[in-house]
């Protein structure tokens, strides 16, 4: 059987839309595969925060649901099909205050790390030189500088005694808290 050129299959639009069974459009296969890898990807994002961080989250019950089962998961494929089980979760949600919500977590966390090196690497000069000392009591001048240096001196003892390692964290806490 034979058809007329007139007579072809058109599978879709060169706009990428189909006509649905009530002769409007709908995204073509293509676009409906996109967006739900998009929203995969989305997912992935959410399921590797942290549990704090997803609470901080308005996640409806059944995201938040899916997304446990994925952290509990153990196997690459159960993995993948549960990525795609969140996708198909996220098609309820409104993705753009999700996207949003998550920016800002992502962004909060960002400057946290920022910090955290910013005071490593003040750790590390305080602990090669005195000059260091002296800069760094000069940008915070409520600094107890005898505790200070008893910890600095601590932290430069001899490499190879295991205190030392104690010492450096003990330093960087002393840091982390005058910072605030």
């Amino acid at each position: 059987m034979s058809r007329r050129k007139d007579e072809t299959h058109a599978p879709g639009r060169s706009d990428g839309s189909a006509p649905d069974a009530a002769g409007g459009e709908r995204p073509s296969k293509s676009a409906r595969k996109r967006e739900a890898q998009t929203l995969q990807e989305l997912g992935a994002r959410l399921a590797a925060l942290s549990d704090a961080q997803r609470e901080q989250l308005d996640l409806s019950e059944s995201l938040a649901k899916a997304l446990a089962d994925y952290r509990a998961v153990g196997s690459h494929g159960a993995k993948r099909r549960q990525l795609q089980f969140i996708g198909r979760v996220m098609r309820d949600e409104d993705v753009a205050i999700l996207e949003e919500a998550l920016a800002g977590l992502e962004q909060r966390s960002a400057a946290t790390r920022f910090r955290h090196h910013e005071l490593e690497r003040w750790r590390a000069r305080l602990i090669e030189s005195d000059a260091a000392l002296t800069e760094y009591v000069s940008e915070r001048p409520t600094t107890d500088l005898p505790r200070l240096r008893i910890l600095i001196r601590a932290a430069r003892g001899r490499p190879e005694i295991d205190a030392t390692v104690t010492a450096h964290r003990e330093l960087f806490r002393y840091l982390r808290a005058n910072a605030s």
